[in-house]
Order: structure tokens, then C-alpha cells, then sequence
């Protein structure tokens, strides 16, 4: 079932919850100073949470949801492969030293953005508006 991806394009909305969620919180961190200012992470984040919004509209599937949300996914990827890749270059080097704050380390969270921006695309669209139901009227003969 959960393999299905109708099973996650029916909870677009709450997923699009979780995603402005993340966004807010992490743009909380940031400005409480519980994690350092970094514009890639900034990028990201923003991207996650306009996505987001994105899935929150009555019609994520409509053509410019999907193509807005196709710019500011491949925004958000750029920069988070360009900020992944750094850190591939780091561990080539060896001087790679994960963080000791899980959260703060910027390796494994534009890994995570990577993925949450290319499932947040994917289910704008794959998304497909539920037809309207038909009422059951009772046919009558002709004549």
C-alpha cells in the first residue's frame, strides 16, 4: 500500500503540511541561532516550504502549480546537489569530519533536502484530481 503512489498523492495535504512545518521550523533554528546562517540551507528550506504550499492548493496537479513547482525544484536541487557535492569533495580530500550535531551538519541535510524536494516534484506530478462523483439518479424509459 504504501509502495503505491496514490497512497501519497490521496495525503498530499498533509504532506504539504509537513513540508511548510519543516520550513518553519528550521527557519526557527536558524533565527534563535541554534544552527549557523548558511545560504544553501536557507535555499533549501524555502524551497521545501513554497513546495509545500504548493501541494496545500486546491489543485496541486493544476499546470502552474506543477510548473512553478518544477522551477523551484530545480532551484532547490541545484543548490543542494552544489552543497552535497561539497561535501563529497571533502570525504575525497579526507578531510570530511561529520558534525557532532546531527542536525547542524550540512552533509546530511542537503542529502535529506535532495530527497524531499525531488518527492515533493514528483508528487505535484503524479497528483490527479479526483473526478466529481456522479449522483445515482434513477433512469427513466423513454417514451
Amino acid at each position: 500500500m504504501m509502495l503505491q503512489l496514490e497512497f501519497w498523492t490521496g495525503r498530499m495535504r498533509l504532506l504539504g503540511l509537513i513540508a511548510v512545518a519543516i520550513s518553519i521550523a528550521t527557519w526557527a533554528m536558524e533565527l534563535t541561532g541554534l544552527v549557523y546562517v548558511c545560504p544553501y540551507c536557507r535555499t533549501q528550506r524555502t524551497v521545501i516550504g513554497l513546495l509545500g504550499l504548493l501541494m496545500l492548493t486546491p489543485n496541486p496537479g493544476f499546470w502552474i502549480s506543477r510548473y512553478v513547482g518544477a522551477v523551484l525544484g530545480v532551484f532547490g536541487l541545484v543548490v543542494g546537489a552544489t552543497q552535497h557535492f561539497a561535501g563529497w569533495r571533502k570525504i575525497m580530500k579526507g578531510e570530511f569530519v561529520l558534525s557532532p550535531k546531527v542536525y547542524d551538519d550540512a552533509f546530511l541535510l542537503s542529502g535529506a533536502a535532495i530527497f524531499i524536494i525531488t518527492a515533493q516534484v514528483l508528487l505535484l506530478y503524479a497528483y490527479r484530481k479526483p473526478a466529481p462523483a456522479v449522483a445515482n439518479e434513477p433512469v427513466t424509459p423513454a417514451g
